[in-house]
């Protein structure tokens, strides 16, 4: 009985060793559609841009099946579209085919796992070093136009005036105006120079000169100031890679953008955007 079932074995495995191998590409048929292909390499790609939540706990023979199904009906849908297609469409397709082209690249660009030395780098920018403790401030101001608006608002606080309820009446700043001129806690290389000298000039609960930044006068009460020690790296890891890779991300747009050569069309009005006849039906 044991020497018929291991020749059974036997003549089954040279059978199959004896089928043609398959060589799977990208371009591997997988179904047609009134003669169009549909490809292997269309489902690998279909299959990466599925959200894992959707496929978890489902058998790789169901993924398979729903996402052939989802391309076959996808697919006879689109061929009596594209019989038809219209300025909008072509429009549209175009706009598709540059929004993936462009997220392809920068895609590349951020995929790469940042070095140790970007990292480090990158936590000496925010946090200035691991042994570096921090003064954070915690301030208000009122923000006006003119110097002379300033200075009327300094004689006036000087003069026993309240603070809170004069930036709330005279404060141009749409963030912190209505809250008194609060701008919660801060360390100074978040503001502009001349705001944070200033800042970091005051004692606790005393109020500055009117200051001129780029936005506008301001008068400064600082409300209060602690020490903050700075996070390890490895803490901040994370948020550091996230920022890396913005960063690199923005930078490569710079890049491209700066080696463009960009032709503006002068003289057309910002009404055309309405103008949604242009695209037909």
């Amino acid at each position: 009985m044991l020497k018929t079932l291991l020749a059974a074995t036997a003549i089954a495995s040279a059978s199959w060793a004896a089928l043609p191998a398959f060589a799977e590409d990208a371009d591997t048929v997988v179904a047609k559609v009134n003669g169009e292909d549909i490809t292997l390499g269309q489902l690998i790609a279909m299959r990466q841009g599925l959200d894992e939540e959707a496929v978890q706990g489902l058998p790789d023979t169901a993924v398979w099946d729903l996402m052939l199904d989802q391309m076959i009906r996808q697919t006879a849908v689109a061929q009596v579209a594209a019989k038809d297609i219209s300025k909008r469409d072509e429009i549209g397709l175009e706009i598709e085919r540059r929004a993936y082209l462009a997220g392809s690249a920068l895609e590349k660009v951020a995929g790469a796992e940042p070095t140790e030395a970007e990292l480090k780098a990158a936590y000496d920018q925010v946090f200035g070093g691991e042994a570096a403790p921090k003064v954070e401030y915690n301030a208000a101001h009122i923000l006006v136009k003119t110097k002379e608006e300033a200075e009327a608002i300094e004689k006036q606080l000087n003069e026993g005036g309240d603070f809170g309820a004069i930036a709330a009446e005279k404060s141009t700043d749409p963030g912190s105006g209505p809250n008194k001129g609060d701008l919660g806690w801060f360390q100074p290389e978040q503001m502009v120079q001349p705001f944070a000298d200033a800042v970091k000039a005051l004692k606790k609960d005393e109020i500055s000169a009117p200051i001129e930044t780029q936005f506008g006068w301001h008068v400064i009460k600082l409300i209060d100031q602690r020490d903050v020690t700075p996070p390890k790296l490895d803490e901040v890891k994370d948020q550091l890679v996230i920022q890396i890779r913005r960063d690199k991300v923005q930078a490569e747009i710079e890049k491209r953008l700066a080696e463009a050569k960009v032709e503006k069309t002068e003289g057309l009005s910002p009404d055309l955007l309405k103008k949604t006849d242009l695209l037909g039906e």
